[in-house]
């Protein structure tokens, strides 16, 4: 159904995420210009019915006043498209940051364009490519005002009160977050609450990650042992001799179990398509919410060890520790009297 307020929205930043929240929300009736370094993704929702722009000072002239626009971009080139932007734009002119940025740099950046009369909103946003079918859930910060102007883009954008079942001891009534979207506070607000979201998301995945990897070794009493005075010796061999196999222990998670969840999911549907994970390298990348949000707990002095564990896992993953096992395996192979040499 279409909205009954529909509106004008300038995307940059035509990615997957990007061109999804565009089509997501022309299919409810509202209208887009759009505007990426790629020619060939502006053409492409042009052909879609978005009005393409061939460089920003035509983005920013083909929006009505007051003008919103929405980044969608990588957080380490927003100030310099910022630095682009803010000539152009006029007072009352509001920029959306859709991206992750480090809620840190929203209070600031909302600082350096209130001084010209515009206004700044960060808008953490998750629900990757499915967002265009499913919705995307919005954590939002901003001026009251700004955020309720916006209130008819992020209804379209959000994935609406059907997604989920209703929780059934909650008496409210009012609020938006039924509907998958929520102004969390200030500026800064909606990527503070957004980078807690993926600093759970990472515990949440390295303990689905580790739990699985635990039920594909149960038949390690199979295996011949090495014995040595350096491995510890498997104590119950006829304890561990399972040969499970873990796509489907994945693919019955997702039905009734406690912890079925999109994650659960999304590896059923990569043990599906690649069943030995060799088309996957093992390298865990980390954009840094995760980070930021150690620090956050550090700051305010909370117990995250779930989170930090998580993130330094990704770190081992791309072999940061590698000159750290050197060292342990010098001082190993030193207290024991016979230090490898290499070559």
């Amino acid at each position: 159904m279409a909205t009954d307020k529909p509106m004008q929205l300038g995307m940059i930043g035509l990615g997957r995420m990007g061109a999804n929240l565009v089509r997501r929300l022309m299919r409810d009736g509202h209208s887009c210009v759009v505007s990426d370094v790629n020619a060939d993704a502006v053409a492409e929702l042009a052909g879609e019915g978005a009005t393409g722009a061939d460089s920003l000072p035509d983005f920013v002239a083909k929006l009505d006043r007051p003008r919103a626009l929405w980044l969608m971009l990588p957080a380490a080139i927003v100030d310099s498209l910022l630095d682009q932007l803010e000539p152009l734009l006029e007072p009352g002119d509001i920029v959306i940051d859709g991206g992750n940025s480090y809620y840190r740099d929203d209070i600031t950046r909302a600082r350096r364009l209130a001084a010209k009369s515009l206004h700044y909103v960060d808008c953490g946003t998750s629900g990757g490519v499915w967002g265009l079918e499913r919705g995307y859930c919005l954590m939002i910060g901003g001026e009251d005002e700004v955020v309720a102007h916006l209130d008819p883009l992020f209804k379209t954008i959000a994935p609406g009160e059907g997604s989920a079942e209703p929780t059934p001891s909650r008496t409210r009534t009012d609020g938006t977050a039924p509907l998958g979207y929520l102004h969390c506070g200030p500026n800064g607000a909606g990527h503070f609450v957004k980078m807690v979201h993926n600093g759970v998301e990472y515990g949440m995945m390295a303990a689905i990650a580790e739990g699985l990897a635990v039920i594909k070794r149960a038949n390690a009493g199979n295996s011949r042992q090495e014995v040595d005075a350096e491995t510890t010796p498997l104590r119950d061999p006829w304890a561990y001799q399972y040969d499970i196999d873990v796509a489907e222990v994945a693919e019955v998670w997702r039905r009734g179990s406690v912890v079925g969840s999109w994650l659960v999911d999304l590896i059923a549907d990569a043990f599906a398509r690649s069943p030995s994970l060799d088309a996957f390298a093992g390298r865990v990348s980390d954009s840094g919410e995760g980070r930021w949000t150690v620090l956050a707990a550090v700051d305010e002095g909370v117990p995250v060890p779930v989170i930090t564990t998580s993130l330094y896992e990704r770190f081992e993953s791309r072999q940061a520790g590698e000159f750290t096992d050197k060292i342990l395996s010098a001082m190993r192979s030193e207290f024991g009297g016979h230090a490898e040499k290499k070559g």
